[in-house]
């Protein structure tokens, strides 16, 4: 029988951190313009952990039936497999990822009603780039389509939604706030495509790494890193965020030292290096985001 920690594991706990930073960074902006709802922050945090973790096991679940997963995929080398380490079936595994997913809709709603219709749009978007992610028959991951979905959700989706919860309307400061960040969480996923190239040609699916190669998917993955630096930096040249949120410039030498790394020899880690340069960014960011509310630069 199935534990209780075998079916938390499945949800790849360790990558909450994204979707608790873009509810975070959605907040931080509504905060400039009123009081926050702590409360409905709270539920907010948990919808958005839950569809997180619905598409975690969703993923796995897919990959596996759709023959992507297998005892040699480099994924199943450095974290636990549900369904190939034994953990749960097949059938415990999608049963558990509609319950998440239920769970999240049902907040959802409730966020949509007492909070903001824009909620309602918001959510199901993010709730159909989640299933579409590998289940049949858009499955965008197997189309190079996967990065673009990542964007979407832990980017501009999950940004403005934590915003239209507090102020009940849409805001082009946590559009603009929402685009490095959500670049950033898309890497990670071009990571862990660039490093599974030879597997996921073997078994037939089409990436960005697969599509490109290697040389041109790390051009690629660099041009998109340094750019979210570069837009950032422009946005506050313009005005548009403040110099506070030039504090993500401390995590450059991060980037640079990631790049090396996937340049020399493509880690087993690649994707888990890239998600901490992520947090790291985020954090920084969220950080100048706060900063710029509570001593204005001169």
């Amino acid at each position: 029988m199935p534990s209780p920690r075998d079916f938390f594991l499945a949800t790849r706990p360790w990558s909450f951190s994204m979707s608790v930073l873009s509810v975070a960074l959605g907040t931080a902006v509504a905060a400039a313009d009123g009081p926050i709802a702590w409360g409905w922050l709270l539920l907010t945090l948990v919808g958005a952990v839950l569809i997180h973790a619905a598409g975690n096991v969703l993923n796995d679940h897919f990959d596996s039936t759709n023959g992507v997963d297998q005892p040699d995929s480099p994924t199943a080398q450095y974290r636990p497999h549900p369904i190939l380490g034994g953990l749960l079936s097949p059938r415990a595994l999608l049963i558990e990822g509609l319950v998440l997913l239920g769970l999240a809709t049902a907040i959802g709603l409730t966020l949509a009603y007492f909070r903001s219709a824009h909620v309602l749009w918001l959510a199901l978007a993010g709730l159909g780039l989640t299933l579409a992610y590998t289940a049949k028959p858009l499955v965008l991951k197997y189309r190079a389509l996967g990065e673009v979905a990542v964007f979407l959700i832990w980017g501009p989706l999950m940004v403005e939604g934590a915003y239209a919860v507090q102020r009940d309307a849409l805001s082009l400061d946590s559009l603009v706030v929402s685009i490095p960040f959500g670049a950033l969480v898309a890497l990670v996923l071009l990571a862990n495509n660039l490093r599974d190239i030879d597997h996921d040609a073997r078994t037939g699916i089409r990436t960005l790494g697969t599509t490109l190669g290697r040389e041109q998917g790390l051009r690629l993955f660099r041009a998109l890193m340094l750019s979210a630096y570069a837009y950032t930096g422009v946005a506050v040249v313009f005005g548009v965020l403040s110099p506070w949120v030039l504090a993500v410039f401390l995590s450059l030498p991060m980037a640079f030292e990631l790049l090396g790394r996937l340049r020399a020899e493509m880690p087993a880690m690649a994707d888990a290096m890239t998600a901490k340069l992520d947090t790291v960014f985020g954090v920084l960011f969220l950080g100048g985001i706060f900063a710029a509310q509570i001593v204005p630069w001169p």
